[in-house]
């Protein structure tokens, strides 16, 4: 059993003694922390919480334990049931409410659970929030309300229409276009809400045809759910049979996007974001924000538009604390995930199929030739074990100075920029090891390069 505690939320398995994985009581426990950390630092004068999950089968359970505990704890919740994570962030922000809770562990197996804690403005804490949260569980000093203070709760299951809306108003989504394109898409959503959601979306972009796998959100995933090459099979094969112009694989809580083209083979996540920042920037130029281990070609992309890029520590609330300081008009992360401010600063898997169909039409290309357009990468992504005795953080020290010659990075982990690759080394704050990033022109060159730092790490200890 697992329980893991981060910036990234309360994650963990279902099943098992309390404190061994997301067990009942640590549900209580670490939602009760939560509507204390946000009772105290919302400027909201409501005592109002969003809570949405996504299908996976221990959704209901969970969630009613939640909503059961909000309440306990004096807050009206509004529960919007099934909705993916971004339909949940602009909920807390339509509702105008103190802040909110998504119940997913995103693409982990069926066994896991999650809760993702979100500020009054529908955005992820940051990390000092979120060990404030954790120190209050901790210490177990929260107090529930006495009886004539107690919440309700509310059911509102309009959200995901009102989020297809909103896409929909975007001035860069062009529905007339793809109509017009009369594609025929494919849709694996891994037995999760993108299964209601994204057919939803498709049909109100006025695609007619639309090949569904794995729709019905059972959370019975039909194949291991992070949206990577090797989990996407079936609908590769589908795709290679010539049955559609485009494939979309969303994860199970739809922040993440993964394109497939129309030759079966992958678009590649990391191009998600490049491809929609192209077709954004093309007709607003602004800056552009990614993540450390996200493809350089963001990078070339966005000084090809005459436009500046920026890198950002690894994570979401990192994306878009630098998105705000530099005012980027797009960023994301190499995943798949997509962050348009001009819908909300959160991953949106609607909005990334929204503006790619709009990107798709416009061009008049297959999805094959608009991925030539773009600077060509391989990204490998490896990790070396090490034993617990052993200091990461003076191997990664070490490992900077030796390369002290070349553009160092060090605001998480250490990525050395070379001039036509780089290598992002992180330790895990979980286990003792270093992940290692590494892009290139070819895979082979990348693989090359990790094995290189992988070979100066082992000289070392």
């Amino acid at each position: 059993m697992s329980l893991i505690k981060s910036i990234s939320g309360i994650r963990g398995t279902i099943g098992g003694a309390p404190g061994d994985g997301l067990s009942p009581l640590d549900i209580v426990k670490f939602t009760a922390a939560y509507a204390t950390f946000i009772a105290a630092n919302t400027t909201r004068t409501n005592r109002t919480i969003v809570v949405g999950r996504d299908a996976r089968l221990s959704g209901k359970m969970v969630n009613d334990i939640v909503v059961g505990t909000l309440t306990a704890m004096g807050f009206d919740v509004i529960n919007i049931g099934p909705a993916s994570t971004p339909t949940t962030e602009i909920a807390v922000v339509a509702e105008k409410a103190c802040g909110g809770i998504i119940l997913t562990a995103s693409h982990n197996p069926k066994q896991w659970n999650a809760l993702k804690l979100l500020n009054e403005d529908g955005e992820f804490l940051n990390d000092a929030q979120g060990k404030e949260v954790l120190r209050i569980a901790d210490e177990e000093a929260y107090t529930f309300a006495e009886v004539d203070n107690l919440g309700h709760e509310y059911t509102n299951n309009t959200y995901n229409l009102r989020h297809i809306e909103q896409v929909l108003a975007l001035d860069l989504v062009d529905v007339e276009a793809i109509r017009k394109a009369n594609f025929t898409v494919a849709v694996d959503a891994v037995n999760s809400v993108g299964g209601v959601v994204i057919p939803q979306l498709l049909r109100a972009l006025g695609v007619k045809n639309i090949i569904e796998l794995n729709c019905e959100p059972n959370g019975k995933f039909a194949h291991t759910p992070e949206p990577i090459p090797q989990n996407l099979t079936q609908i590769s094969s589908l795709m290679a049979d010539g049955r559609a112009d485009v494939g979309f694989v969303v994860d199970p809580d739809v922040d993440r996007l993964a394109i497939v083209m129309e030759n079966g083979e992958m678009f590649v996540e990391e191009y998600t974001l490049v491809s929609i920042a192209d077709y954004v920037l093309a007709h607003t130029p602004g800056s552009t924000v990614s993540n450390l281990s996200s493809s350089r070609a963001l990078r070339d992309v966005t000084r090809r538009h005459g436009c500046e890029y920026s890198a950002a520590a690894v994570g979401e609330v990192n994306v878009t604390t630098k998105m705000k300081e530099t005012g980027a008009i797009i960023g994301g992360e190499g995943n798949g995930g997509v962050i348009y401010p001009a819908a909300h600063y959160g991953r949106d898997a609607l909005v990334g199929v929204a503006l790619f169909l709009s990107l798709l039409a416009k061009s008049g290309k297959k999805v094959s030739e608009l991925k030539k357009t773009y600077p060509a990468y391989e990204i490998a992504k490896n990790k070396m074990e090490l034993t617990p005795e052993i200091d990461v953080d003076a191997i990664l020290a070490a490992v900077k100075e030796k390369f002290a010659g070349e553009q160092i990075t060090d605001i998480d982990g250490v990525k050395i920029d070379f001039e036509d690759s780089w290598v992002h080394l992180r330790k895990s704050n979980t286990e003792p090891i270093i992940r290692i990033y590494s892009e290139a022109a070819t895979m082979a060159e990348a693989d090359a390069l990790a094995q290189r730092i992988k070979d100066i790490i082992a000289e070392m200890i």
